[in-house]
C-alpha cells in the first residue's frame, strides 16, 4: 500500500496491542490509514493458513525467507509463511489462521525518530472495545452540545467553534471600546499644568 521504500524496523504483538514501527518519509493521511486497514482486513477475512516450521538457516534463505531489522539468528530457524503474503524468520507464536484475528483496526499512527514511523494497531475484540469507546465519546460530546442526532456531531462542533470564534472577536471589540473610554477618562481627570494636562 505504501511503496517498497516502507522497511519493518520493529514490532510488539502483545494480547491487548499490535505495535509495528518501519521506516517512511512522512506521517500517513487518513486515506492512506485506511487503505493499510483494508489490504490487512482482505487479507484477515480472507482465512489464509499461517504455516509455521523449524528449518536449517541456509534452506530458509534458499525459500527467501526475510530477516527483519538485523537480528542474530542461529543455525536453525523458525520460518512463519502467511499464504503468499510473508515469509519471514520469527520467533514469537502466531495464530493458525488469520481469521483468528477476526479485524484489525489502527487506532494510533504516530513518530517514534526521524524517518521511522509507528503504528498501533487492535484486533479482535480489541476492535469492538476500541469502537465501542469511540462511539461513547461521541454520544458524550453530543449530550453537552445538546445534538439530538449524534451523527450530526461534526456539524455541531462546527457551529460551536465558530460561536466560539464570533464570540472573542466580539470580546476583543468591548474590550477596545472599554480601553477607549478609559483613556477619555484619563483625560478628563488629569490635571492641568500650565497649558498642559498630565497624565501619570
Amino acid at each position: 500500500v505504501l511503496g517498497t521504500h516502507v522497511q519493518q524496523a520493529g514490532q510488539l504483538v502483545s494480547e491487548d496491542v499490535c505495535r509495528f514501527d518501519f521506516t517512511h518519509f512522512s506521517a500517513l493521511t487518513a486515506k492512506e490509514i485506511i487503505e493499510v486497514e483494508e489490504k490487512v482486513n482482505e487479507m484477515v477475512l480472507s482465512a489464509v493458513d499461517v504455516m509455521c516450521q523449524e528449518m536449517p538457516i541456509e534452506e530458509a534463505k534458499k525459500l527467501g525467507a526475510m530477516a527483519l531489522f538485523g537480528e542474530k539468528y542461529g543455525d536453525v530457524v523458525r520460518v512463519v509463511k502467511v499464504g503468499d503474503y510473508s515469509l519471514e524468520f520469527c520467533g514469537g507464536t502466531h495464530v493458525h489462521n488469520t481469521s483468528a484475528l477476526g479485524l484489525f483496526k489502527i487506532r494510533q499512527e504516530g513518530s517514534v525518530a526521524a524517518g521511522v514511523r509507528r503504528i498501533e494497531a487492535v484486533t479482535g475484540k480489541g476492535v469492538l472495545n476500541y469502537l465501542n469507546n469511540m462511539i461513547n465519546a461521541v454520544f458524550a460530546t453530543s449530550q453537552i452540545l445538546h445534538i439530538n442526532n449524534p451523527k450530526e456531531v461534526v456539524v455541531g462542533v462546527e457551529r460551536v467553534a465558530q460561536e466560539l470564534k464570533d464570540k472573542t472577536k466580539e470580546i476583543e471589540s468591548l474590550k477596545a471600546q472599554l480601553a477607549s473610554s478609559q483613556i477619555g477618562s484619563l483625560i478628563d481627570a488629569a490635571p492641568v499644568v500650565g497649558d498642559t494636562k498630565i497624565i501619570t
